[in-house]
């Protein structure tokens, strides 16, 4: 037998699995590491630029919100940082039209006291950021209005107009920020999110005011380049946004250039209307946009200028990498980009659950051998190791004190032996071996065989109850060995399916956005999960208009047509957010539907009936139909049926195979009770679409299918569950046809006609002569037919469930559109 260590890991059988896992983890997280580290310095000296920028930066010559905002929230986001940030802060106040470097270092270091109260007291949140960056600015300036000046309601005004600014800059920049601090998780940016960014480097472009090269200022060519880099990435709409934004800001940086908020949204605009024309089409656009009002806003000098301008901003746009275009592109929703990066990190998540799921499959499966290498040890030593502890019990109890010890078990050892082991076969074979039994032979080998054979008969009993509990034991890890198995398969499964939903289809994504969109509806997004025949699965947000049912009338149709087999709507979920949208699953249409009558009674008119029925469809395009019968009636039995059907119908829905689904029911019942307790079960799988159905009989009466007048009995023999350990399953397939009628029942219905008649002639022949074509009729009718064959005494529990196989016939007929052709079908990948 194979021993573990307990107290050394690497000595069980999962060892080299889990040894594996953690050296590939290991790896995985150092590269991980080496990579974020050198990102992480690209994006320090970018935060540290940008640090100098703001700090140089001014509104109306007199006001510097940008400082402390960007300074409180680079603590939060790099606090890594903030010395170096802080340093670059002061060095770029240092140069700025109006040196207020005193003001700045005052903030900041009001801020940080605080900072750090409210972090002794352990209330230090990011939300508390622009209340103290308010407090801070409000405190600092107007003490040196106080100092300086004389305290006007002008210069109070200019103060609480400055620290408001910059309690909202630390909102805007707590949004921004962490696009460069590699704090987000995902690529998708809202438009509020957007905006924010857009703040900021048009915050920090202000810090180049009075930067110029030959004439031409150096600020209005970084918000020209930035138009067009959001331009090219998010059409007119951004262009414009971005356009009257960094006018917007750069304007209050200098009051003489109030007209480029106008001259840059108007750009933008004409910019970003151009993007089907690539790079070269938005730099057209933006050269036409800029030129057009300068000739109406300045005079010959400022025109030419503004040329340079542009045509500086279209050189550095023209040598942007493409890499960086798709980098800002992915930030920006509604993009192929954006919507590209979306699917990359959901394929990256899937192909991660998949393979935790796989190696979690492989634990369950080692787990699985080695119970089974423990219960397949070498039962013959064991059965020798037995009998040995059994001699030696008897031999230290009777023989220990005896005055003929070492003759018999020195001088004599193997007669002595064979003596007590033809003792051990006779009280196997005779439990009730008397004294008066015993030998002659025996008697004049041994002195002591009345004390021997009682001492014997003791230990013989322990060896009895030894065994009966270690065959239990091997038994529960025979057991277990096969459900850890299944669990183990059910997850590979699970691995295998994330997988396959993995494939890239956004090709026919765009196919079917394209056939809906002309049909007029509005659809915000498609999400292909599956396109396999016969399990297609599709999801689709769009804009819900009560009443209309476009769903079912439209959408459905035509995806049947495009498909080539019948789709139907399988969900509908309105989006909490509102705005009318909402969610929907559509997925392959079962070629046949069960409908399903049931009809019952309890024993003698009781209330509650020891039977349990269940009509359900299982999520993997079977229907089940199960029916079973507890022992005896009443409560505990219902209880007990009911039961066995949840917990059988929990392991089917999960994927496990039908056999060891009925097996851990049937061990479960074993447990849950000392007493004998059993229960009958009857189910039978439906293909919904190809109509082939497997039949469960676990003690259960014949079932019968009703085909035209032909009655066609399906029996088999299996005992109930609850009573042996280990159970053989017999499956039953057969093939129903549409306007079949499957009629199953307890054997409180089955026995009606009594042990004198043929009871499976009598119900063929009673089922023959039923009326209706309907299941609840059917179901009705017999339980009727068979109380008046009791005469109206309800001698046991009876219960009837009838279903009818038909082709399912969509709500809505599939039509096609004009020029419309089929999807192709990607080949699915093992």
């Amino acid at each position: 037998m194979q021993k573990w260590n307990l107290f050394n890991p690497a000595s069980t059988p999962l060892a080299g699995t889990a040894m594996r896992m953690k050296n590939g983890t290991k790896q995985a997280l150092a590269e991980n590491r080496l990579v974020q580290s050198l990102v992480a310095k690209k994006w320090a000296i970018l935060l540290l630029a940008m640090a100098f920028l703001l700090g140089k930066a001014m509104i109306l010559q007199q006001l510097t919100p940008f400082a402390i905002a960007y300074f409180a929230v680079v603590y939060f986001a790099r606090k890594d940082l903030i010395r170096w940030v802080a340093l670059a802060l002061v060095a770029g106040s240092l140069f700025s039209v109006e040196i207020k470097t005193g003001y700045i270092v005052t903030e900041m270091i009001v801020f940080l006291l605080l900072q750090k109260g409210l972090e002794k007291y352990e209330h230090s949140e990011v939300s508390y950021a622009p209340f103290l960056v308010f407090i801070s600015a409000f405190t600092v300036q107007l003490f040196g209005y106080m100092v300086d000046t004389e305290l006007t309601w002008y210069t109070l005004m200019l103060t609480a107009v400055e620290a408001g600014l910059s309690f909202v800059l630390t909102l805007v920049f707590t949004q921004a920020i962490p696009v460069f601090t590699l704090t987000r998780k995902n690529y998708s940016l809202k438009n509020e999110e957007i905006i924010c960014l857009i703040i900021l480097l048009a915050s920090v472009m202000t810090g180049m005011v009075g930067w110029m090269v030959q004439d031409v200022s150096l600020e209005h060519v970084m918000s020209r380049y930035l138009i067009l880099l959001f331009a090219i990435v998010g059409g007119a709409p951004l262009g414009a946004s971005v356009g009257v934004i960094t006018g917007l800001i750069l304007s209050l940086a200098d009051v003489n250039a109030i007209y480029q908020m106008s001259l840059l949204a108007f750009a933008g605009m004409l910019a970003g209307l151009l993007k089907e024309a690539n790079r070269m089409g938005v730099a057209l656009g933006m050269l036409l946009g800029s030129s057009i009002l300068s000739v109406y806003i300045g005079n010959q000098t400022e025109v030419l200028h503004s040329t340079w301008e542009s045509v500086a901003a279209v050189l550095l746009f023209l040598l942007t990498p493409k890499s960086a275009l798709r980098t800002i592109a992915k930030y920006v929703p509604g993009t192929q980009e954006n919507l590209k990066s979306q699917h990359e990190y959901a394929k990256r998540v899937r192909d991660i659950t998949a393979g935790r799921v796989e190696q979690f499959s492989e634990v369950f499966r080692q787990l699985s051998r080695s119970f089974k290498q423990i219960t397949q040890s070498d039962e013959k030593e064991q059965k020798d190791e037995e009998i040995g502890h059994f001699m030696n019990a008897v031999s230290h109890q009777t023989c220990a004190n005896c005055y003929k010890r070492k003759q018999c078990w020195d001088a004599r050892f193997y007669d002595t032996y064979s003596y007590m082991t033809e003792m051990m076969s006779a009280i196997e074979a005779k439990p009730a071996f008397s004294r008066k039994q015993i030998p002659a032979e025996w008697k004049k080998v041994c002195v002591r065989t009345d004390q021997v054979l009682e001492v014997m008969k003791h230990q013989y009993e322990r060896y009895n109850t030894d065994r009966h509990w270690k065959k239990q034991i091997q038994e529960s890890r025979q057991l277990v060995a096969e459900q850890l198995t299944g669990v183990s398969q059910v997850m590979e499964d699970l691995a295998k399916e994330i997988k396959r939903e993995g494939h890239e289809l956004f090709l026919q994504e765009e196919q079917i956005r394209q056939a809906l969109e002309e049909l007029g509806l509005s659809i915000q997004s498609i999400d292909i999960i599956s396109l396999d025949e016969g399990n297609v699965e599709i999801e689709i947000v769009h804009r819900y208009t009560k009443g209309f049912d476009e769903c079912r009338k439209i959408i459905a149709p035509l995806l049947s047509d495009i498909l080539g087999e019948q789709v139907a709507v399988r969900h509908e979920e309105s989006l909490p957010r509102g705005e009318g949208y909402s969610t929907v699953v559509f997925g392959s249409a079962k070629e046949y539907e069960v409908e399903t009558g049931i009809a019952g009674v309890a024993k003698n008119g009781d209330l509650l009936s020891g039977d349990s029925f269940s009509t359900v469809e299982l999520g993997n395009g079977k229907f089940a139909v199960a029916i079973s019968d507890g022992m005896g009636n009443g409560e505990r039995a219902r209880a007990e049926s009911r039961s066995a059907l949840d917990i059988l119908q929990q392991l089917l829905q999960s994927g496990m195979e039908e056999k060891l689904a009925i097996k851990s029911v049937n061990s479960v019942l074993m447990l849950r009770s000392s007493d004998e307790m059993f229960a009958t079960v009857d189910v039978a799988l439906i293909d919904l679409y190809s109509a082939n159905t497997t039949f469960m009989k676990i003690g259960s009466t014949p079932s019968f299918i009703k085909r035209g007048t032909e009655v066609i009995p399906i029996s088999a023999n299996n005992l109930p569950i609850g009573i042996l350990k280990d159970i053989d399953v017999d499956l039953v397939s057969m093939q129903l046809r549409p306007g079949d009628l499957l009629i199953m029942m307890t054997d409180g219905v089955f026995d009606a006609p009594g042990h004198a008649v043929n009871k499976e002639l009598w119900m063929r022949r009673v089922i023959q002569e039923l009326e209706a074509d309907d299941p609840q009729g059917v179901a009705d009718q017999l339980l009727e037919r068979v109380i008046r064959q009791y005469r109206g005494d309800l001698l046991d529990d009876m219960t009837v469930v009838v279903a009818r196989i038909d082709k399912f016939q969509p709500e809505w007929a599939t039509f096609r559109m004009p020029g419309l052709t089929r999807i192709e079908r990607p080949r699915t990948v093992s």
